[in-house]
């Protein structure tokens, strides 16, 4: 053990380890030369009155390919001849050709524009001579609908219209304007920014610079380790300017340990987009993370907006929000009332998507569209999951499985991080503490649980897997061809090249034997460190000029390689057990990465401002699309207090995702190592959760169609709302469309919350206390107060929702599947109120449901909405208990089998209902009923 202890401070000491994550690590804006020199740029635009924009469209070159419904067009670029005096005979006016297309996916505007260049000459004969332009293969759907759109040309523009959407090309200088229901939403390249750093010679590079640019770091790298790079095309960074008009807020491109809402970032660091392992990172920072998703959201009004930017290379994206900056010493003249932003990539093509839609809700569905929508998960996943860095052995396991059982805590799964594999060589066992894993399962899955252990994309060199990657060909590779070889968690290690379609089967067979036995189907897997994470890389990652599959630099693929790698796990477990429903945990991800996997906010630390920042973290993993996320419970690094710990549990319960999670030197924190009345409150916590999964189930249901967010922030129930605060409130959020409203303690000491009610008319909306998931006194103030206790989880129920529950307590999910359930139905100030359920067997892919839309009516009474053919008995209802309904309204009866016991003066309870006439008035409702299991 003392062997392991000095080798695991030898790697901590290589990826900087301490009480923050190590700044230096990472380049700021400043010293990434692709970021430095497009700032620089910008500047230099944005402080000439007379500058003239470079590029221009020729006119004659615009058509519209009515077959492969596409409209072509060409850009050039002009660099200007010097100025008489300056450097004569030196440089010469040059036209670069940029041809671009523009087409219409899923009613949505796409751009597309690459070098028209026959023969760009990498300093490296063994690099791919092309721009990379396979972005949008992995983050897309197999499966795009693609319109035709009109086309009118002009002598100065031409006009592009689709459905309610209209675009203007302007041809000098080169702009596009985007109209949303008559009305101008966006301007591309509005202030020029636009820069597309084309092929040149080294020698020649003084021929092929704009007045406005400097060469900084254009065929080389000058940061730390990062002077290895060979840069082999030198200078290829693409940036463009988005204006958005009346635009205030806006919110996405995680992933950051910042607010829901995007800052301002003049005088600032931009935001950055690089798949990193970051160490401690820290909160209120645009440092790049774990994962990456390119789109940015804006909603006012009646109109939403996204800005989908296809690019898998290092990105730094800034935000001008003027009219809220007020401090802002730009020199362009900028309307206070419109947002900028401002994006560069270090590499690729200029690919974008324009979404225009009514309302942030269309937003996701029309991404969803493109990229895919979360998977229907498998239903225990959604339960609570046990992790620490490390379980020691199989008696451990057994032990600590028992233990929840012993005091009453539910759980589905147990996780072993990579301390189970035999000196850290995933597809393997330890032989001496986990010599039996068949045997483990087995005991996990009687009582319904599952193990989820970790396999990372490096592997130790020289052993089986590792040997058969190198040998089949299938390994990432080094700037000369060579395979790749850098140090991680096994030592000196090899990377699997997920990019290679050659490494699916290997991966698949590699899978099959590791996964044991037919029967053990409870095994699921976790894909860490997939960034991917080089202990002694450069930014801790691999160096960027690393090469894939199709001799595609590691730069251009950099932040989707996360993705490929879960993607194919993910088909290894569809090829093992092709009825049932993967689970893949993944720390890196970018766009599309939702229709495989969940993913985590990564290492963070167990102090109160993470616990805080996780709530606008998850939240802005929902609005972009992954909603299938959540935090480690307790924070990562240290030792929670036992009341942060148990808010940190009242908190968790409404990540999608909830899994507590600790370091190796953290102390063992399991509930019952805390002791009362803290264990009590952590155990109420988590059978909250359960009582609730099928609000979830249907939540991710819903999300599985519809792509909408499942922790989802206010200014979805009130995007026309007057107040801004709507638009800035990320520590209170909706569940689903389900009414409940949630808003977790995140401060030491604090024994009350405020509710900020969101109005969506101008009576606003009633609500109801529903602390700790039980019905309570009616709200109609726009703000409310509620006692929060370490005892109490602070919840509302929004007026004019049914809330289906499953309330008993059991070991795991799948002991739930029989249990009734019970409905509260909260009514709206017209006496109604509507929810819906999702019944499935929670696991197989395609199988049969029932999809049931729940409606009560004050006037009508209670009626059920069945669709689908799932079991004919599966909706059991014990208890409905209905509140906001005066005692005038319910007459005197008795409800066969069952009884009716009012509450206060608005609540009403019915136990085991089969039908009850004359409940509210002269309906007769009935309900289906059997017997318990």
């Amino acid at each position: 053990m003392r062997l392991l202890k000095l080798q695991l401070v030898a790697l901590f000491l290589l990826i900087g380890l301490g009480s923050a994550v190590k700044e230096h690590l990472f380049k700021t804006c400043a010293q990434a030369g692709f970021c430095h020199r497009n700032r620089y740029y910008a500047e230099q635009v944005s402080n000439n009155q007379n500058f003239v924009s470079p590029y221009s469209v020729k006119q004659d070159s615009v058509y519209l390919d009515e077959i492969d419904k596409v409209i072509h067009g060409e850009i050039i670029k002009r660099i200007p001849e010097p100025r008489s005096g300056q450097g004569q005979g030196q440089r010469h006016g040059k036209l670069v050709s940029l041809p671009f297309e523009i087409s219409f996916v899923e009613d949505s505007f796409r751009f597309k524009m690459d070098e028209k260049i026959d023969s760009r000459q990498p300093q490296s004969e063994v690099v791919n001579s092309k721009r990379y332009n396979e972005t949008s293969k992995w983050a897309f759907t197999d499966s795009i609908n693609v319109g035709v759109p009109s086309l009118e040309l002009t002598k100065d523009s031409a006009v592009i219209g689709f459905a309610q959407q209209q675009v203007v090309l302007q041809f000098q200088p080169f702009k596009l304007s985007f109209y949303f229901n008559g009305e101008e939403q966006l301007v591309f390249n509005e202030q020029q920014f636009l820069n597309f750093e084309h092929w040149r010679l080294q020698d020649d590079n003084e021929n092929n610079l704009l007045p406005e640019e400097t060469a900084y770091d254009m065929f080389s790298d000058s940061f730390g380790d990062s002077r290895a790079d060979s840069l082999p095309f030198g200078p290829e960074s693409i940036a463009a300017d988005f204006t958005l008009k009346g635009f205030l807020n806006l919110y996405g491109i995680p992933e950051h340990a910042d607010s829901l809402l995007l800052k301002d970032t003049i005088n600032a660091e931009p935001y950055r987009l690089y798949n990193v392992d970051i160490f401690e990172y820290e909160v209120d920072s645009r440092l790049p993370m774990y994962g990456s998703i390119p789109l940015l959201f804006g909603v006012k009004k009646d109109v939403a907006l996204g800005i989908f930017w296809i690019n898998s290379a290092d990105s730094f994206i800034d935000i001008l929000r003027k009219g809220k900056n007020k401090e802002s010493t730009s020199s362009s003249s900028f309307d206070s009332t419109n947002s900028s932003v401002h994006w560069m990539s270090e590499n690729g093509v200029l690919d974008f998507i324009i979404i225009m839609e009514s309302k942030a809700a269309d937003l996701n569905r029309v991404y969803g569209k493109i990229t895919g929508n979360v998977q229907l998960p498998l239903l225990p996943s959604l339960g609570y999951h046990q992790c620490r860095w490390n379980y020691n052995d199989i008696k451990d396991v057994l032990d600590v499985s028992a233990k929840f059982d012993e005091f009453g805590i539910p759980y589905d799964s147990i996780w072993l991080d990579i301390e189970y594999a035999d000196k850290k060589q995933y597809f393997t066992w330890d032989p001496e503490n986990f010599d039996q894993p068949g045997k483990m399962l087995e005991t996990l899955d009687r009582t319904g649980r599952n193990l989820v252990v970790i396999i990372d994309p490096h592997l130790k060199k020289g052993y089986e897997i590792s040997d058969e990657v190198i040998r089949k060909n299938i390994a990432m590779k080094d700037s000369k061809d060579s395979v790749f070889s850098g140090h991680c968690w096994p030592g000196e290690s090899v990377w699997i090249d997920t990019l290679n379609p050659e490494s699916q089967p290997f991966w698949n067979q590699a899978h099959e034997k590791f996964m044991l036995s037919s029967k053990h189907k409870n095994l699921h897997l976790w894909n860490d460190m997939n960034e991917p994470s080089v202990f002694d890389g450069p930014e801790t990652s691999a160096p960027k000029d690393n090469l894939h599959y199709g001799q595609w630099e590691h730069r251009s693929i950099h932040n989707l390689f996360g993705l490929t790698y879960h993607e194919a796990t993910h088909k290894a477990l569809l090829n093992r057990f092709p009825a049932q429903r993967p689970f893949i945990l993944t720390r890196s991800y970018f766009a599309g990465s939702q229709r495989t996997a969940a993913m985590w906010t990564g290492d963070n630390m167990s102090k109160w401002e993470y616990l805080k920042a996780s709530i606008p973290m998850v939240l802005t993993s929902n609005v972009v699309g992954m909603p299938f996320a959540g935090a480690d419970v307790g924070g990562f690094f240290g030792n929670p207090s036992p009341e942060l710990l148990t808010r940190w549990y009242q908190t968790g319960i409404w990540y999608p995702f909830f899994r507590a999670h600790a370091h190796i030197d953290s102390r063992r924190r399991e509930p019952w190592l805390i002791g009362d009345p803290y264990t009590v409150y952590i155990r109420d916590a988590i059978r909250l959760r359960y009582a609730l999964l099928p609000v979830w189930y249907t939540s991710f249901y819903q999300a599985s169609l519809s792509g909408s967010p499942i922790m989802k922030p206010l200014f979805y129930e009130a995007q026309n709302s007057s107040d801004e605060l709507i638009f800035e409130i990320d520590d209170e959020f909706f569940i689903g469309d389900s009414g409940i409203l949630v808003k977790p303690v995140t401060t030491e000491g604090q024994t009350q919350v405020e509710f900020y009610i969101p109005k969506d008319g101008e009576d606003g909306s009633i609500y109801y206390d529903f602390t700790n998931g039980k019905i309570g006194e009616k709200i109609t103030e726009s703000t409310v107060t509620v006692a929060a206790g370490l005892d109490r989880i602070p919840m509302l129920l929004k007026g004019g929702s049914i809330v289906p529950m499953k309330s008993r307590y059991r070991r795991s999910t799948k002991l739930m599947k029989h249990d009734p359930y019970t409905l509260v139905i909260a009514l709206d100030a017209d006496g109604k109120a509507k929810g819906n359920l999702y019944i499935d067997d929670g696991e197989t892919i395609g199988g049969s449901y029932k999809y049931i839309t729940i409606k009560a009516d004050i006037n009508s009474g209670i009626s059920l909405e069945i669709e689908g053919d799932y079991e004919k008995d599966a909706i059991n209802i014990e208890t409905i208990i209905i509140a906001g309904v005066p005692k005038e309204h319910i007459k005197d009866t008795t409800v066969s089998s069952g009884k009716i016991q009012h509450s206060g003066s608005s609540h009403l309870t019915i136990v085991h209902p089969t039908k009850f006439p004359l409940l509210f008035g002269d309906a007769d409702t009935k309900i289906p009923h059997h017997d318990e299991l």
